[in-house]
């Protein structure tokens, strides 16, 4: 497995769009750190990082949300990676030179699991020094609580780049790929409003969806911004009560991993029929 991950990133750091794209995706992780310094006119300067988002355990809950919509600049580089194998013919040169079909399936999918186990870690770590400069909390017991946020985070990110793998398989061009996973997150759109407006109630809707792909794997992290004290605090001043479920659920994830091995099984299978 080593080999083949080697075989991987040799190819990916000489492709120069790649390597520029991953890079860009670390740095823009590292940028989150910035939030904490933008100000907003309350009648005085108030940082972002004053009003809570940094304290431990909602920074888990707050960061993978934020750091989840960065996933395109990777999303992008799995889909070339595929593109450039088909133009490039090494897809072609890999299997006579011995590489069977299932060991290169298995060589992408063990990058998209390099990518997602090295963002989760980056996230952790950034998330952790930002907690332990600005939270109010600072006790073990609290610092690693909620920690099923980085699972979540790691099982979205894993499904997420399956998919992306899928779709540079199944079109073989980066930009048509990258266009598909644009108008299925429009298809999946058009029936969210379908269910909810003509056919069925909201919460029937809700677990119809819930099956979706993309909306599996947005499900998984919750938006953070109603969890914060401060904004409960002026909804409960105007009367307004919030109550909803922020948590990570088991079911959730296994739809995602349910859909990350259906992906993978999928690419293998294209492959394997495909006459290359």
């Amino acid at each position: 497995m080593i080999r083949l991950l080697q075989i991987e990133f040799i190819k990916l750091w000489n492709n120069r769009a790649s390597k520029v794209l991953i890079i860009s995706y670390f740095i823009l992780l590292t940028l989150i750190a910035l939030i904490s310094i933008i100000k907003f006119p309350f009648g005085y300067d108030v940082k972002l990082a004053d009003i809570g988002i940094f304290n431990f355990p909602y920074i888990w809950h707050f960061n993978t949300y934020i750091a989840g919509f960065l996933k395109l600049f990777l999303a992008i580089v799995i889909v070339s990676m595929m593109a450039n194998e088909y133009s490039n013919k090494t897809i072609k040169q890999n299997l006579i030179d011995g590489l069977s079909k299932k060991e290169f399936i298995l060589s992408k999918f063990l990058t998209v699991i390099s990518f997602t186990l090295i963002s989760t870690v980056f996230v952790f770590l950034v998330s952790l020094i930002l907690g332990l400069i600005y939270s109010d909390y600072n006790e073990l017991s609290i610092i690693f609580s909620d920690l099923e946020f980085l699972l979540a985070f790691f099982v979205k990110l894993m499904g997420f780049f399956s998919f992306c793998l899928f779709l540079g398989i199944l079109v073989k061009r980066s930009a048509f790929a990258l266009g598909f996973l644009i108008l299925w997150q429009i298809i999946e759109g058009f029936f969210a409003l379908l269910f909810t407006h003509r056919v069925f109630p909201n919460e029937i809707s809700e677990k119809i969806m819930a099956l979706f792909p993309l909306q599996s794997m947005y499900n998984l992290i919750k938006q953070p911004i109603t969890r914060l004290q401060s904004v409960q605090a002026v909804a409960n001043q105007v009367g307004e009560k919030i109550s909803l479920n922020y948590q990570v659920h088991t079911y959730e994830i296994l739809i995602v991993l349910g859909w990350t091995a259906i992906f993978v099984y999928s690419s293998y299978t294209l492959l394997k029929k495909r006459d290359l």
